[in-house]
C-alpha cells in the first residue's frame, strides 16, 4: 500500500514539472532560426545539429555546440534529397542544401526539412 501512494507522489510530482516545463517553452514562443543539420566540409566529416540565422543578409550557422560559422560568403549551390547513407545519419525526408565559399574556405552541406527550404534559400545569397 505504501509502495503505491509512493508511486501516485511521483507520478503526480513529474506530471507538474513536466507541464511547467511546457508552459514556459509556451510562454516563450517558437526559437528563432532554422533548425537543421550542416557538415564542414561539404562531402566529409559529421552532421551537427544547429540553426540556421539569416535575418539582415548575415546568414550564419550557429552549431548546438562550438563557434558560429558566418555564411555571409557562401552561395546557394544545388538542393538535394539525401542519400540511403545519409539517411541514416540525418532524416530521410529532409533536404539538402549545398553552399560554395565565396572566400575559398570549405563548402557547407545544410539539410533542412522541405518546409524550412524555401525560408533558407531566402537567407542565402
Amino acid at each position: 500500500m505504501i509502495e503505491f501512494l509512493f508511486f501516485a507522489l511521483v507520478a503526480a510530482g513529474t506530471g507538474w514539472l513536466l507541464r511547467r516545463k511546457h508552459r514556459q517553452r509556451v510562454a516563450a514562443g517558437p526559437p528563432a532560426g532554422i533548425p537543421g543539420m550542416a557538415r564542414r566540409p561539404a562531402g566529409e566529416g559529421r552532421w551537427r545539429p544547429g540553426r540556421v540565422y539569416a535575418e539582415g543578409g548575415a546568414a550564419r550557422w550557429e552549431p548546438g555546440r562550438g563557434p558560429a560559422v558566418p555564411l555571409a560568403g557562401a552561395r546557394e549551390g544545388s538542393v538535394r534529397a539525401p542519400s540511403v547513407r545519409e539517411g541514416l545519419a540525418i532524416n530521410p525526408g529532409s533536404r539538402i542544401v549545398a553552399c560554395a565559399a565565396a572566400d575559398g574556405g570549405p563548402d557547407v552541406e545544410i539539410a533542412v526539412m522541405p518546409p524550412d527550404l524555401d525560408e533558407l534559400l531566402a537567407g542565402l545569397p
